[in-house]
């Protein structure tokens, strides 16, 4: 365990640069006295590693000292193989350069870590679109990245949902989300982070000017705020509805996961077999839309304007079918119901 945590800090100082005690005990979870000892234990066994005092000191390695990627234990070694995510580096234009790590990964490993490491990789692909997807068209996603790698402003031509359709942003690329088997360009605009769908950028100019990343900023942190945030935003109301167990059961592939949660969380059994539910809506057309996906396996109980509008629907498509049983043509259907579904696209 102890050899573990010496070769761990090692690895940070060469990564990271100078650090304090404190800093590194809180990223190691043990003690200053114990990232003392370890200073200790490193010096006498000959690390170059020297510190300094005062409020600007700490721990940093000689200049040009590198340890060798030795001390990987079978399952991280293993671990590392399953990190590449070959396909989503190749859109990012990096397809060659993760491929060339990976071979240097390899030779640095011992025989036996790398047969075992080869196996693990032959047994997992990822797939990120979605089943009804074959991905996005995404010609600026590669400038869109090096742009935040580099800490360059770009100026874009952005496609969004809400009139005017097509603007020009100027914007300061924190980072690049994948979700879906989508990209998403995080970027601020006049002190504001927003999120951006790669595939709507129309056109992306990376500008000659740098900035600067707020410290502290945290990428993951910030998109699992962004994705809370949007369900909040999105689901403006509830529907109270009835079940069929087909329909029960189908739920996980045909409407949203939040729909899926509440119907665990407040179903309840009624004499007729069927499950009584509140579930959440982000609007009553939308809610239509989604209900008539369970055709005749759920019912709206309400509220009644949605009860209502559900009722006006499939009296609509009954009507049409059944002028067109009689002339064979078709008839004048219900103006289709439109809304933002992502919020990304109204930015």
């Amino acid at each position: 365990m102890r050899a573990s945590r010496l070769l761990s800090l090692l690895l940070i100082l060469q990564t990271r640069g100078r650090m304090t005690a404190r800093e590194l005990a809180d990223e190691l979870e043990v003690s200053v006295r114990t990232i003392y000892r370890d200073v200790d234990s490193l010096h006498a066994a000959g690390v170059p590693l020297y510190g300094d005092a005062g409020h600007a000191g700490g721990y940093q390695l000689l200049d040009g000292y590198r340890t060798k990627l030795t001390g990987l234990t079978t399952e991280e070694a293993e671990a590392l193989f399953l990190t590449g995510l070959p396909g989503a580096a190749a859109e990012l234009g990096l397809g060659s350069v993760v491929g060339a790590a990976r071979l240097k990964l390899t030779a640095a490993l011992p025989r036996a870590l790398r047969d075992r490491a080869g196996r693990i990789e032959d047994c997992f692909h990822l797939d990120a679109p979605g089943w009804y997807s074959d991905g996005e068209h995404t010609p600026y996603l590669t400038a869109a990245a090096s742009a935040a790698w580099d800490r360059r402003r770009v100026r874009v031509r952005y496609r969004r949902w809400q009139a005017p359709q097509e603007v020009t942003r100027t914007l300061d690329p924190y980072g690049l989300v994948l979700k879906g088997g989508r990209w998403y360009l995080v970027a601020a605009r006049e002190a504001s982070i927003r999120t951006y769908r790669v595939s709507q950028i129309g056109a992306l100019e990376v500008l000659d000017e740098p900035f600067e990343r707020p410290d502290g900023f945290d990428l993951a942190r910030y998109w699992g705020g962004y994705l809370a945030d949007f369900d909040r935003r999105r689901h403006t109301g509830k529907a109270e509805i009835l079940l069929a167990p087909s329909a029960v059961r189908a739920l996980p592939d045909l409407l949203d996961a939040a729909v899926v949660r509440a119907v665990d969380h407040t179903g309840t059994a009624t004499g007729t077999g069927w499950l009584h539910a509140v579930v959440p809506i982000e609007s009553e057309a939308r809610a239509v839309s989604d209900f008539l996906r369970l055709g005749a396996d759920v019912e709206v109980l309400g509220p009644a304007s949605l009860r209502e509008l559900m009722r006006e629907t499939v009296t609509s498509l009954a009507d049409a079918y059944r002028v067109r049983e009689k002339s064979g043509a078709p008839a004048a259907g219900r103006e289709s119901s439109s809304r933002c579904s992502n919020p990304s696209l109204c930015s």
